[in-house]
């Protein structure tokens, strides 16, 4: 379930076959603080992984276009900070995690200051696709989830299984600071 659910808060979602994303050459600044806006899969996610509450993400860029993804997860009443790498791949906007296990595209929106990260997961035998759309504050644009709209129909992947996460700061989900 820990797998399961740092997956999720990961890059729970989403990824289509490369040649269906757009890229591009120029080197994109997605460093900084994002709030994932909304997410889709192609697997059934449990109510209860829906109603969890998700903090900001920090990406921070590393040596050779990698990219370390940070967030925090509350598990079992115990608040843990998560951190990953994105290691940047030859193809653009293209990184894998975990030992090539997870396949992740970062792909802009349409929409200014927001991304679309598409992912394909590896958890155990599961296999699942899924898509995230990133912004750079915490409220909901409804241009930007149109559009990510759009690109999940354009993925395959389901839009009547979008759904909107709950936005928490750390504080809030963790007041005291418990786990780390």
């Amino acid at each position: 379930m820990k797998a399961l659910l740092l997956t999720f808060s990961l890059g729970l979602l989403a990824a289509l076959q490369a040649q269906t994303f757009p890229t591009t050459e120029e080197t994109r600044d997605v460093t900084g603080t994002w709030y994932m806006k909304a997410t889709a899969s192609d697997k059934w996610i449990p109510e209860k992984l829906r109603s969890v509450s998700v903090t900001p993400m920090t990406i921070t860029a590393l040596e050779g276009g990698n990219l370390q993804v940070k967030f925090n997860v509350l598990i079992a009443g115990q608040c843990r900070e998560t951190s990953t790498v994105l290691e940047k791949t030859d193809e653009p906007d293209k990184y894998t995690a975990d030992g090539g296990t997870q396949v992740f595209y970062i792909i802009p929106s349409a929409v200014e200051d927001h991304y679309i990260l598409y992912g394909q997961y590896k958890v155990h035998k599961l296999h699942f696709q899924g898509a995230k759309l990133l912004g750079r504050d915490p409220g909901i644009s409804l241009e930007a989830l149109e559009d990510f709209r759009n690109a999940v129909r354009a993925g395959g992947l389901n839009e009547e299984d979008i759904f909107i996460p709950k936005q928490s700061g750390r504080k809030q989900l963790c007041p005291l600071g418990l786990g780390t």
